[in-house]
């Protein structure tokens, strides 16, 4: 795998794991009780993006190696698939 594709491959994973951690741990202000005036219940109570961006990461990172071990000893063998077209 080339630095290009590594670098490209993870920015893709990061943002599709981002819509999946992005609703865990999440209380709503219906959930607390208290809703501020002018906004819906639904609302996050309290959220921190950088709580959500640091756990994404360590998700998204876990993933990538992942993928990238799946690439790199062929697992699907897609390399021999590879080489008989390229014949």
């Amino acid at each position: 795998m080339t630095i290009t594709l590594g670098i490209a491959l993870f920015f893709v994973i990061w943002w599709i794991i981002l819509f999946a951690v992005l609703p865990f741990g999440v209380y709503t202000q219906a959930e607390d009780g208290h809703v501020v005036p002018g906004t819906p219940e639904s609302a996050p109570k309290k959220f921190s993006f950088a709580r959500v961006a640091q756990i994404n990461t360590v998700v998204a990172i876990v993933v990538f190696c992942l993928i990238w071990a799946a690439i790199d000893f062929d697992v699907f063998g897609v390399g021999k698939f590879a080489a008989a077209v390229n014949r």
